[in-house]
């Protein structure tokens, strides 16, 4: 008598979720991985409009998904819309991974931070973020995550420098006292003489961006043994980049943030925790 069960393992999936998503490199990413670890899965674009985008992400489960990330401009909007989140993506206000849960409810969470960390860790051996004051250039939501990020690991002081000052301000308001830190808001015209006693720099605006205006940031006054990195990784190596490594600054480049942010949403919907490697940032950077 032939057995006629399907005994083959089911196809999990999973995807990104933003307006416009075409650019997304996160595809590559997870793809390599389930071919890398032979996992039986798959990750899609899922582009979705922002008046549609709740009732899409309520529909994850009966769309077959074990979960997604979520992109611009919908990250503030996922928080809104999950069944629970963790706290921390409570705290900076938006969620960027989503795990469906056994029963079917929403689960939101927030790996910006996370990636952000692992980067300049696997970036710069030995980089210790309670060495000495940290530079954020920003006040976007990238910055509010690795704002977090620098606050719960131990950042003694963090700068934050924006054009607006009043979304720095309010920035600063809403996450004072989520960490030891202290927050100090500086303005964007003596920006130059914020950058004495730095140990971290980071860039989490667009400003240097293909596409976008350059960054006018004088770095004459950062220490050279201050590491420097942007969050940019069109180009990978930016005008920042460029003039920090020609001074002596050890520099971090901004792919490896996006590489290691997703590795907990991987680890979450297929089971294993991936490693980011040289032929991973190769095959993603032949796709860019």
């Amino acid at each position: 008598m032939t057995d006629s069960t399907d005994h083959t393992t089911p196809i999990k999936r999973a995807g990104v979720m933003g307006w416009p998503v075409d650019h997304s490199l996160s595809p590559r990413v997870h793809g390599f991985w389930l071919q890398h670890y032979a996992i039986p899965g798959e990750y899609v674009r899922i582009p979705v409009a922002p008046e549609h985008f709740a009732a899409k992400l309520r529909a994850l489960p009966q769309d077959g998904f074990t979960g997604a990330n979520v992109t611009v401009p919908h990250k503030e909007a996922a928080l809104k819309n999950v069944d629970d989140a963790h706290p921390l993506a409570r705290r900076i206000g938006a969620v960027n991974t989503i795990k469906v849960q056994d029963d079917g409810s929403l689960y939101g969470f927030n790996t910006d931070g996370f990636g952000f960390l692992e980067n300049l860790k696997a970036g710069y051996a030995g980089f210790d973020v309670t060495r000495g004051p940290a530079v954020l250039l920003g006040a976007g939501g990238a910055a509010r995550a690795i704002l977090a990020a620098l606050l719960d690991a131990g950042a003694p002081e963090i700068r934050v420098l924006n054009r607006t000052r009043e979304r720095a301000e309010q920035l600063a308001a809403d996450l004072t006292g989520l960490g030891q830190g202290d927050i100090i808001v500086g303005t964007w015209e003596q920006r130059m003489d914020h950058l004495e006693g730095a140990a971290l720099l980071a860039n989490t605006t667009t400003l240097g961006m293909k596409g976008q205006r350059s960054l006018d940031l004088d770095i004459s006054s950062l220490p050279t043994d201050a590491v420097v990195n942007d969050i940019v990784y069109t180009p990978l190596e930016t005008d920042l980049l460029a003039r920090a490594r020609a001074r002596g600054n050890p520099v971090v480049d901004g792919l490896g943030m996006l590489l290691h942010q997703a590795r907990p949403g991987f680890e979450a919907w297929f089971g294993h925790m991936p490693d980011v490697t040289e032929n991973l940032r190769a095959h993603v950077l032949s796709g860019a």
